[in-house]
């Protein structure tokens, strides 16, 4: 029986491209753009994350085809479409438009011609199709509701799809200009954060403020109708004819001019973050039972960028009652439609696939991997002085101790993650514990806004002793509640009450066992760790958990992503000293080696803050 064929994925010339390899149901490689570049969002056509992925391959070999994860007429046709549309409005949006027209017409048919076999063996997969089959063939059930939500593909924005052994049929679909995702990126942009990157943001900054302003959005901004369907009042958004996600009427409506990015954030952004997202997770929460009741299904699967917003993920877990069980695609932004268009394509190639009943995205641990001797020798290349230790359990051991003497650690080990979220390999670790360490973490390690939360990285079999479900969240795609026992007095209206002026200040007011990784409603983004699955992965940070639990009685650490504001995550060992040397983090973990910063020479201490990145 001849094997299956190998299937490169792409993504590009948008934001966020990648490359994926598989073969059949196995996925061999999946890593984006911006961790070889180090340009953060890297949009252009992924040569280093392809070159990555084709390493997997015998020398020299091609993949047997190559699947595109949108379809680039149809993409060009909508593009050409709104400028007629809004003519003679829009000219501001005209040279990105022609740079992009120019992109998919001229340079990326060259560009996939490059790596593949012929013409003949290229692809285009749509993009919500792309989406759709990553987050259903990689998931672990054997037929579902799919729920695909993002800024726009081609044109659709949101789609319904019932994905089973035979693949995905489509179900319904909205199309741009109506987007939930362009909806908070307008949001996103009123309160000072930047588009594309600072959704996160706005979706942390909610639980400060009140929803006090749902109404006044749902009457104006946006028509939401019982079954999840909804419309835009594009008088008050630019998206479709400016390069501001918002239109003057914006500012008028909410009687507040847009926030700077360097000003205060008050009490006013706030609870305009708290409104626009109750606002979203109403809309998701009303496409979820349609696209179950639809399809007769209890089980989902999501992916799209909004479906990064774990908030909203959560809440349908506790406000959907048909909902049995939720799958999100770790990388479900565009990244993830390079493995999505590639599985759709290997789906294809098997038409009566057995379907796994089980996740097969390996913890998202797709990335590259470096070896003992790659990593002696970047750190002899910088002159760093360090330990070697390399027997598993002892090493984990150490580490634990180093954490449990509040040590922040910048963990590297294994194969990097494949999307946003840095699940253990590439992460800054702490304990979580400390009162001090939030704000240590964000000024002195990542050198962002101290209100910022931080996630728990927990033991999956000592979840339920300290949060409320959901307890199975292995991707950091859902927040859970601390429990009770765990929190402490939390005093927000006498803060409130006193005037306070920012978010940190009532953030202080909040206090638990595990205050690090508390936010301000006791929630928190919580990634459980299974240390079996985990090894079984490649990963080691499950025995580092169980090594802390046992000195400390703690089962949890503080993680956070290895990088910097405006930084992406790191990838090769050289990127791990960099990081470590421009930050005030105390010890570099990385393969085997332990390096302490008090250890090195005197010069190590004088490249702290060095390197400056944008903000995110």
């Amino acid at each position: 029986m001849s094997a299956a064929p190998t299937i490169l994925g792409i993504s590009s010339h948008f934001h966020d491209a990648a490359a994926a390899l598989v073969q059949g149901d196995r996925i061999i490689a999946a890593a984006q753009e911006e961790r070889f570049t180090r340009e953060k969002g890297d949009w252009r056509f992924p040569h280093k994350a392809i070159a990555y992925c084709l390493s997997q391959l015998p020398d020299g070999t091609k993949p047997d085809k190559v699947a595109y994860y949108e379809d680039p007429g149809l993409k060009a046709a909508r593009i050409l479409y709104t400028a007629r549309r809004v003519a003679p409005g829009g000219a501001q949006m005209w040279p990105n438009m022609l740079r992009t027209l120019r992109a998919v017409s001229q340079e990326l048919p060259h560009m996939l011609c490059e790596v593949a076999r012929s013409p003949d063996d290229i692809l285009f997969v749509p993009h919500h199709r792309s989406h759709a089959s990553a987050a259903f063939h990689p998931s672990p059930f054997d037929s579902a509701a799919v729920l695909v939500l993002d800024g726009v593909g081609e044109w659709s924005t949101t789609s319904i799809w019932h994905g089973d052994a035979e693949g995905l049929r489509a179900i319904s679909e909205i199309t741009f200009p109506h987007s939930l995702g362009l909806f908070y990126s307008a949001f996103t942009q009123f309160c000072g954060f930047k588009v594309n990157s600072g959704e996160y943001k706005l979706m942390g900054l909610a639980p400060f403020g009140v929803p006090n302003m749902r109404k006044l959005i749902r009457d104006h901004l946006i028509d939401l109708r019982d079954d999840g369907s909804f419309a835009l009042n594009m008088d008050y958004f630019g998206f479709d004819r400016s390069l501001s996600t918002t239109s003057p009427l914006f500012e008028t409506l909410f009687k507040q001019p847009q926030r700077a990015p360097d000003a205060p954030v008050t009490a006013f952004h706030m609870n305009v973050a708290a409104s626009a997202q109750a606002v979203l997770e109403d809309a998701v929460a009303r496409l979820a039972r349609t696209a179950l009741e639809t399809t007769g299904e209890r089980r989902l699967c999501m992916a799209g960028g909004v479906a990064l917003n774990c908030v909203a993920n959560s809440y349908l877990l506790h406000t959907v009652p048909t909902l049995e069980a939720l799958w999100v695609q770790p990388a479900s932004g565009d990244a993830g439609g390079a493995l999505g268009a590639a599985l759709e394509l290997a789906h294809r190639s098997a038409p009566s696939p057995q379907h796994a009943k089980r996740d097969r995205m390996f913890g998202s641990l797709l990335g590259p991997d470096f070896d003992a001797g790659d990593i002696q020798s970047a750190l002899d290349s910088a002159g760093l002085a360090y330990c070697h230790e390399p027997d598993p359990e002892r090493y984990a051991t150490d580490l634990a101790a180093t954490l449990a003497d509040q040590k922040i650690v910048g963990h590297f080990h294994g194969r990097m993650e494949y999307g946003p979220r840095a699940l253990g390999n590439r992460s800054i670790l702490a304990d979580p514990r400390g009162v001090k360490t939030l704000n240590r973490v964000n000024r002195s390690i990542k050198f962002r806004e101290d209100w910022r939360p931080f996630a728990p990285i927990v033991l999956a079999d000592r979840a339920v002793d300290y949060f409320e479900a959901p307890h199975h969240s292995p991707y950091m795609l859902l927040v859970s509640k601390l429990r009770e026992q765990h929190r402490g007095p939390a005093n927000i209206r006498q803060a409130r009450a006193r005037g306070a002026a920012g978010p940190m200040a009532l953030q202080t007011a909040v206090t638990s066992d595990v205050a690090a990784v508390t936010h301000v409603d006791f929630s928190a983004r919580l990634q459980t760790v299974d240390p079996d699955t985990s090894a079984q992965n490649g990963s080691r940070i499950g025995a580092v958990l169980r090594a802390f639990e046992a000195q400390t009685g703690c089962p949890m650490l503080l993680n956070t992503s290895f990088n910097v504001r405006g930084e992406p995550i790191v990838c090769t060992p050289q990127d791990a000293i960099n990081c470590f040397l421009n930050t005030h983090m105390d010890v570099l973990a990385i393969g085997d080696f332990l390096v302490h910063k008090s250890e090195q020479p005197d010069w190590a201490s004088q490249a702290v803050g060095r390197t400056r990145f944008d903000p995110d």
